[in-house]
């Protein structure tokens, strides 16, 4: 049974497809013949839908290996790519982490394109390599997710097909959101599944790689971990999906502030002018629930009027004002009625005007400002 490296749904038992005895690794190769192969099993997961193989990661899964270094067509095209990138997110000058640089190759391209580069990377060969070229390299892999960089924030980050290698993908997205600056800007690239499965590539499924990205599965992985996708589409001839993303902004809960207190002002307004008990709140629903227990007016209000039978004769929660039916308005004392029914206040206040005229003052919540009906 297989459950899902990234959601930990219950995958099942039985794979979509089956591959016995295929190589255990595409890198670090065997010095003798005659080494043992591995079974693929590949899984769909049922709840992300990400399409994923159940093997162990292999041995080196946190360093980066780029075998053949960065070809002429591939250079020119990353130059283009970077620079383009750098300039529509006015990221120029600014500070550009890569995720898993290897030796740095592509580091040293997005520092010609000009940005302030710094790469993380796990071997430390690799490392030692990059600062013999004169990059900013620090031995680092997010294991949990909380480790921090020194030269951390970064205003943005790139990792290229380095993420369909990493098994604890929630732990590591989580390390790459920590260590950027707040609306932080990326770019990140993974092996095309969508191209694999229309041209039926199978012998792209390699140990190496854990996971088989569509371009929706992609974007529900990034955006379900903190960050916006912006763009998507296919480069390099169609065998990568590169997604351009922005770490997602914090929820702003100041702008409720100053709407408490709009409302506020706007209660003591209406309410407060006439005496406890001379005014009703028409509407049993939670809006109004929540008004009056947040703004204490239970005992400020004569009732709540709803034409709902099942509410009627209940009382409000949090509070000690009873529901009433619209029928008490043909005897009632009180002289106002404030509206606080969403969609149905301009409805209940045409019945209010055209079956009591002028008797009562009408007023309507509508979001955080009284208004007359």
């Amino acid at each position: 049974m297989s459950f899902c490296r990234i959601c930990q749904c219950d995958m099942g038992e039985k794979p979509l497809l089956s591959y016995p005895g295929m190589p255990a690794q595409a890198q670090h190769l065997p010095d003798q013949p005659g080494t043992a192969g591995i079974d693929l099993r590949l899984f769909e997961c049922p709840d992300c839908g990400i399409i994923q193989l159940d093997c162990p990661p292999v041995s080196y899964f946190r360093e980066v290996i780029r075998a053949v270094g960065v070809s002429g067509e591939m250079k020119a095209f990353r130059m283009e790519q970077f620079a383009a990138w750098l300039r529509k997110y006015t990221l120029s000058g600014k500070k550009i982490l890569e995720c898993g640089c290897g030796k740095g190759e592509y580091l040293d391209l997005m520092r010609q394109a000009g940005a302030e580069v710094y790469g993380m990377e796990f071997s430390g060969e690799n490392v030692a390599a990059a600062a013999a070229c004169g990059l900013n390299v620090e031995k680092c892999y997010f294991d949990s997710g909380r480790e921090e960089l020194h030269a951390s924030p970064f205003d943005g980050f790139f990792i290229l097909n380095y993420l369909e290698h990493i098994p604890d993908l929630k732990s590591y997205l989580a390390g790459i959101r920590r260590n950027l600056a707040p609306g932080g800007y990326g770019l990140v690239e993974v092996p095309n599944f969508d191209m694999m499965i229309r041209e039926k590539l199978f012998a792209e499924f390699t140990s190496d790689h854990l996971y088989y990205f569509t371009e929706k599965t992609l974007r529900g992985l990034l955006e379900s971990n903190g960050f916006e996708v912006l763009s998507c589409r296919s480069v390099w001839h169609d065998y990568i999906i590169s997604a351009e993303v922005r770490k997602r902004l914090s929820f702003d809960p100041a702008p409720f502030a100053g709407a408490e207190k709009e409302l506020k002002t706007q209660l003591e307004n209406f309410i407060g002018s006439y005496d406890p008990g001379e005014v009703a709140v028409w509407g049993a629903g939670h809006q109004a629930f929540a008004v009056l227990a947040w703004a204490g007016l239970s005992s400020k209000i004569s009732c709540v009027i709803d034409s709902a039978s099942f509410k009627q004769g209940k009382y409000i929660p949090a509070g000690t004002a009873r529901i009433v039916s619209p029928e008490i308005l043909q005897t009632a004392s009180f002289k106002a009625i404030l509206i606080m029914a969403g969609s149905y206040s301009e409805e209940i206040a045409g019945i209010i005007h055209r079956q009591y005229g002028s008797r009562f003052r009408v007023g309507i919540l509508r979001a955080n400002e009284i208004t007359e009906a």
